[in-house]
């Protein structure tokens, strides 16, 4: 009975910690969020004033009608639409064609080849070698392949799908063989259908990756219609450059007018999550194997 008690105790402590480490997390993470949407729809007096402002006092939307009426952030806006869509494709279908090949375990020099992509983890040819490959040998700065070519690729996410790939049972690809399927079929009608939760959260790291890029951005793109949006953001946050918008009750540059900035850059990467995060706990291999 005293046993009962005690791990009845230590359960109760466990959990309890749990939760209060989960919920200093959230709100963490809850409480920066709002303060940034808070200003957003607030007036300038009341955003530069001291202190938490959690929820608006005071509703005023002049500051996304100042950020919305900007011309620069559309065009950034499709110009990231474009090179997150083009560049997540592209990396993701690099990931399953290369992934499948090394996680066979039938794959010549398989070991080798996956040690010299970890390699690559951990040594890179750094800034400036990138900078000469990217503008001087390759051509290609100032263009949107400037962006997506040079990360298509990363070695972690490579790995990762290549280990999960590693765990569908060989029995289904055998059992495919048997019945006539060649390699592409088995890996486009077998082996990605079963990998979806894998390949959402891929996916989806890729996704945000290209999305809040800014870097890459200021090193390779001249010309302003073709800056992407992170880096217009940037540039409107930090160096205080907007130009050429038409208000009369919003001062340019407040911290309202900056904070509607960044409401409207994360939007979309708020929208998206619901829809892949059921993929992150699904079961993978439930039913797909029996007897």
């Amino acid at each position: 009975m005293n046993r009962r008690r005690k791990k009845s105790l230590y359960n109760w402590i466990y959990d309890s910690v749990v939760y209060i480490i989960l919920i200093g997390v959230a709100i963490v993470t809850i409480v920066p969020f709002l303060q940034v949407v808070t200003i957003s729809l607030s007036p300038p007096e009341v955003a530069s004033s001291y202190g938490l402002h959690l929820f608006p006092t005071k509703l005023d939307f002049n500051g996304y009608k100042s950020i919305l009426g900007y011309d620069t952030i559309w065009t950034s806006y499709w110009n990231t639409i474009v090179r997150t869509a083009v560049g997540t494709g592209l990396s993701m279908l690099l990931y399953v064609m290369g992934a499948y090949p090394l996680s066979r375990r039938y794959l010549p020099h398989r070991k080798f080849w996956t040690l010299f992509i970890i390699f690559t983890m951990y040594f890179s040819g750094g800034l400036i070698p990138n900078y000469l490959l990217i503008n001087n040998w390759l051509g290609i700065s100032n263009t949107i392949w400037s962006l997506i070519l040079p990360g298509a690729v990363s070695a972690y996410n490579l790995i990762i799908v290549r280990n999960f790939f590693e765990s569908i049972p060989d029995s289904l690809e055998e059992s495919a063989k048997i019945d006539g399927a060649n390699d592409i079929t088995i890996l486009f009608r077998i082996v990605v259908p079963l990998s979806k939760p894998c390949l959402a959260t891929v996916s989806l790291w890729s996704i945000v990756g290209h999305w809040n890029a800014w870097f890459d951005c200021m090193l390779y793109i001249r010309e302003e219609a073709k800056y992407v949006l992170q880096y217009t953001l940037q540039r409107i946050l930090i160096d205080g450059q907007i130009q050429d918008i038409d208000v009369t009750d919003v001062v340019v540059n407040t911290d309202t007018m900056k904070m509607a900035a960044l409401v409207v850059s994360i939007l979309p990467i708020i929208m998206l999550y619901p829809f892949l995060q059921k993929y992150f706990t699904k079961g993978v291999m439930v039913g797909a194997v029996k007897g």
